[in-house]
């Protein structure tokens, strides 16, 4: 049903990457991008010039694909409920800072009993259900909810947030949380590694996953799996552009 929750109870390591911000292109970068090998798709909204709204069409273009769409929303009642109605199966919010705000966030994406979630129909792909309060609950436990670290406020309140049922991954947003730690952009200084042992710990405690928003570019992905984090985006366009000139290398293109 969500293949994201599915490779976290696994103990894999997840992998996602970044849709175009203007999501001009979707139906070139869906077809792609959702049958590539990445495990989810993520649609910012804080960002980028849209709203969750405006990303129905995108989503629907991955149907059937791999990849899960995943959409970043501010801790709102209403952005929350439209990213879900537009057929998100997670839901990430930045600078979740306290318990209550963690709370907050897992209630707007719970239908009742366990939250406040507007019914609106059956919304993205979930699977077979034998009646509607089966799809309820399947939704409640497939959809995957990733609160963001990035303030001093957030870190010192980790072991509250970790400690909310409905939290499945902790996600570090390493730009804002290195400038707030007075490092800015310097993601191999102490400072910066001892939050992120820091959050590790407190999540491996609670059976939350610790996850990195990106990898930076001068840094190896596998440093951070080995550090504890086992989900994270990484950019396609290099990728898809060595794959192009690969193949482009492998054609005799000289004169005849």
């Amino acid at each position: 049903m969500n293949i994201i929750k599915d490779l976290l109870k696994a103990g894999n390591v997840v992998v996602g990457t970044g849709a175009s911000p203007t999501y001009k292109h979707f139906e070139v970068d869906m077809d792609m991008l959702a049958d590539s090998g990445f495990d989810f798709v993520l649609f910012d909204t804080q960002h980028a010039p849209v709203e969750a709204k405006q990303l129905h069409a995108p989503i629907q273009a991955m149907r059937g694909k791999k990849a899960a769409p995943v959409i970043r929303v501010h801790n709102r009642f209403d952005q929350i409920g439209n990213a879900l109605d537009a057929g998100a199966r997670g839901i990430i919010v930045p600078m979740v800072g306290t318990k209550e705000e963690a709370v907050s966030l897992v209630r707007s994406c719970k239908y009742s009993p366990l939250g406040e979630r507007s019914n609106s129909g059956v919304r993205g792909e979930w699977g077979e259900f034998k009646d509607y309060r089966s799809y309820l609950d399947m939704v409640n436990e497939e959809l995957v909810i990733m609160a963001m670290i990035e303030t001093r406020q957030g870190l010192d309140n980790i072991d509250e947030i970790v400690s909310v049922p409905g939290i499945d991954v902790v996600l570090v947003g390493p730009s804002d949380f290195s400038i707030e730690l007075g490092v800015p952009i310097d993601y191999k200084s102490d400072t910066f590694q001892q939050a992120l042992d820091k959050i590790v710990t407190a999540c491996n405690k609670h059976g939350v996953v610790p996850g990195h928003y990106f990898i930076p570019p001068d840094m190896d992905p596998e440093f951070f799996i080995q550090k504890g984090f086992r989900l994270f985006t990484m950019p396609w366009a290099d990728w898809a552009a060595q794959g192009i000139q690969n193949g482009l290398a492998s054609i005799n293109r000289s004169p005849r």
